[in-house]
């Protein structure tokens, strides 16, 4: 699944868009790396989002194409 996708389906993002421009601007890393949009994800990496001063970091739990607001969560786990 792509990354910018992945980031709203889990709601780490809460839009596709706003994902897309995060990934564009380098806020957002991959396993420690900057990552495109387009970049796949799979179970066990870790993601970084970068806001100014502040970081999240969180690692893949689950892929779904789909998820409601509840299961959202059980996607990821915060680091």
């Amino acid at each position: 699944m792509r990354l910018d996708k992945y980031l709203k389906i889990s709601r780490l993002i809460k839009r596709r868009t706003v994902a897309n421009e995060a990934c564009d601007a380098g806020r957002v890393y991959l396993n420690d790396k900057p990552a495109k949009a387009s970049t796949q994800v799979k179970e066990g990496d870790i993601i970084e989002i970068r806001f100014g001063n502040k970081s999240v970091k969180a690692e893949i739990l689950d892929i779904k194409e789909t998820a409601l607001k509840n299961e959202a969560a059980e996607l990821f786990r915060y680091i």
